[in-house]
């Protein structure tokens, strides 16, 4: 069995992601993109139980996933869905010495996620997931 291109080509990938997310958040470095990226996606992941959280990151591309995964306490409780305003301060405010999320910041990081994904088996995830999931990545 040969190596999967999504993992023999991941780092090249997830560089690529950076790069269109720094554009989409008007960063200067792909570092900045990377701590605005975790942001976003930490928010989301503390209103998924373990399993909706792994079922979504199987969407993503590895690297994304494994970011996705990354540092989780899954023993915390979810927290409730709300709309983009409500969860903006939550975002900009994840490590808030090292995110420069803009208030855009969750729908500049859905358009780029979007560009990396596959895009049918992202909405089949998001389906699975709680009301609020397909808002909170809707472009």
């Amino acid at each position: 069995m040969t190596v999967p291109s999504t993992f023999v080509h991941a780092s090249r990938d997830f560089e690529r992601f950076l790069l269109d997310a720094r554009d989409e958040l008007g960063l200067g470095t792909t570092h900045q993109s990377y701590a605005a990226v975790l942001a976003v996606l930490v928010t989301f992941r503390a209103r998924l139980t373990p399993a909706e959280g792994v079922a979504f990151a199987n969407a993503l591309p590895p690297l994304l996933g494994a970011m996705f995964l990354q540092g989780w306490d899954t023993a915390q409780p979810t927290k409730p869905f709300a709309d983009r305003a409500a969860l903006t301060p939550e975002a900009i405010g994840h490590r808030h010495d090292h995110t420069l999320l803009p208030e855009t910041g969750i729908a500049d990081v859905a358009r780029a996620l979007r560009r990396h994904v596959e895009a049918q088996a992202f909405e089949r995830a998001l389906h699975k997931l709680p009301p609020g999931a397909r808002a909170f990545w809707a472009v």
